[in-house]
């Protein structure tokens, strides 16, 4: 996975309005111009203009052009595994009959959806994408809500809820992707996304994989701005993942990725998140390792005593064996960094694996 890390340290660094427009929520909530607030899609400078495209990362892809319930059109980016992939990185995956076609060995891998954060475009995830589609070998759709990128419309909680559906029911209709099992992967407010989605669609969904997240915008502006946290009712951008997460069925496994110093998205609204998660099953949690910790049910793993790939780097990892369900915490994490801390992409990794998405 170290090949990886360049990349992903400059999408880390390059997209930190998603930090932005949530650490920027204060003032606006006081006017109807909040929505400008939590969605810079203009930020940085180039946003709606300058999309990197996958082949200038050497990845084949299709440009797919969507249109959401309300005529919306958003322009995205699908990309459909083949037996043989020309990126020297990409895995092996053992086992394949000779005679397998390209379709139908796209239809025995997942398929990704990716919901980004609040800032910048699809283009600026790639890199991520890329470790889904030839790391993990995993069909790809990058979705691109309205007001970011090239796509249509202005942003909004109600609109990119259309947007994620369409996404969803493209893939459900699609003769390949439509056999596959469906992971959704959300950062930040993406996860939020992520979260409204499969609490809406509880058969279309096999698995969730959430990062830095939040229990609500609302109850995100008393840590993010104190002296406002009187006036969080005027925010009508809710995002309640906290009231989608018990929506969520029972046997959707869900893998929850924390940056300890998210300067974001206090520490406690993941753990919270997570709680909720827990609360689907009766009984104690099962599958625990390491010791301490300050979260019910939740222990901390110090340097690299369990580490997911052998190496250094202060994390949580608390599972359910039943559902399969996991909390990990990077303790260097920030909330726009976390993906490329040591560990991140094995559990990631690992999570995928562990759900047997190939048994149909």
């Amino acid at each position: 996975m170290s090949s990886f890390l360049p990349s992903l340290q400059a999408f880390a660094k390059g997209t930190a309005a998603t930090a932005a427009g949530l650490s920027t929520v204060g003032f606006g909530l006081l006017y109807y111009g909040q929505n400008y607030l939590i969605y810079p899609s203009a930020f940085p400078p180039g946003s709606r203009t300058e999309v990197p495209t996958p082949d200038q990362f050497g990845l084949a892809y299709d440009a797919l052009e969507l249109t959401s319930q309300d005529g919306v059109k958003l322009k995205n980016y699908l990309m459909v595994q083949t037996r043989d992939l020309p990126q020297p990185e990409a895995t092996r995956i053992e086992g394949v009959p000779d005679d397998l076609t390209d379709e139908e060995f796209a239809a025995s891998r997942p398929t990704v959806i990716m919901f980004h954060g609040n800032g910048g475009n699809l283009g600026h995830r790639i890199p991520l994408a890329r470790v889904f589609f030839c790391k993990m070998r995993c069909n790809v759709l990058m979705l691109c809500y309205r007001g970011y990128g090239l796509s249509e419309g202005q942003p909004s909680e109600k609109g990119l809820k259309l947007d994620a559906q369409a996404g969803l029911d493209y893939v459900a209709a699609h003769p390949v992707l439509g056999r596959t099992p469906v992971v959704l992967y959300g950062q930040s407010i993406g996860g939020a996304v992520a979260i409204d989605l499969a609490s809406r669609n509880p058969l279309g969904v096999r698995a969730l994989v959430l990062e830095n997240t939040f229990l609500s915008l609302p109850r995100l502006v008393p840590s993010a701005l104190p002296v406002l946290g009187p006036f969080a009712f005027l925010c009508h951008q809710k995002w309640d993942s906290a009231a989608k997460v018990p929506l969520l069925p029972r046997r959707t496994p869900v893998l929850m990725l924390s940056g300890v110093k998210d300067e974001v998205v206090p520490r406690e609204h993941m753990q919270g998140l997570w709680e909720l998660v827990r609360r689907r099953e009766a009984g104690p949690l099962a599958g625990v390792r390491g010791k301490g910790g300050q979260v019910a049910g939740v222990e901390s793993v110090p340097g690299d005593a369990g580490a997911l790939d052998g190496k250094p780097g202060v994390r949580v990892a608390v599972e359910d064996v039943r559902t399969l369900s996991k909390y990990v915490e990077f303790e260097e994490g920030t909330h726009n960094d976390t993906c490329v801390q040591p560990g991140y992409w094995a559990a990631v990794a690992e999570f995928i694996a562990s759900l047997g998405l190939n048994e149909q």
